[in-house]
């Protein structure tokens, strides 16, 4: 049986490579991570559950114009919680900061809980939750 430690330390760092390509506006890596029928909840979508890629692919074509791009995030606590061998769930609260026009720094903080599950032994990112 896997060490799940193993596998908590490698949801952790999945997690902070799908931020990270949403701060960066990289698509390619986005995709490569999430799971083309990706679900999710998050508050540009108003209260609705969004299916699958193309709505955040809208922001992606944004690139530096995104709310998300060009911050510096943190995972802060991150929680990581093995859902048997094939399936895990990440929560943490992501802490964003950005330097606005006026030259001043703002952080500002979602909470997120993540969950992960292993396709054909790869791990892809397949809902999200974001308040």
């Amino acid at each position: 049986m896997p060490d799940s430690r193993n596998h908590e330390t490698e949801i952790i760092e999945l997690t902070r490579q799908l931020v990270e390509s949403i701060v960066h506006s990289d698509w390619e890596t986005y995709t490569q991570l999430c799971s083309e029928d990706l679900t999710a909840y998050e508050p540009e979508a108003n209260g609705h559950l969004v299916k699958g890629m193309a709505f955040h692919k809208h922001y992606f074509d944004m690139q530096n114009a995104s709310p998300y791009a060009n911050a510096t995030t943190t995972l802060s606590s991150p929680s990581v919680r093995m859902m048997g061998e094939k399936a895990a769930v990440i929560a943490y609260v992501r802490l964003t900061q950005r330097v606005g026009s006026d030259n001043k720094s703002t952080t500002s903080s979602t909470q997120e809980t993540r969950v992960w599950q292993q396709i054909d032994d790869v791990w892809k990112h397949v809902h999200f939750h974001r308040t």
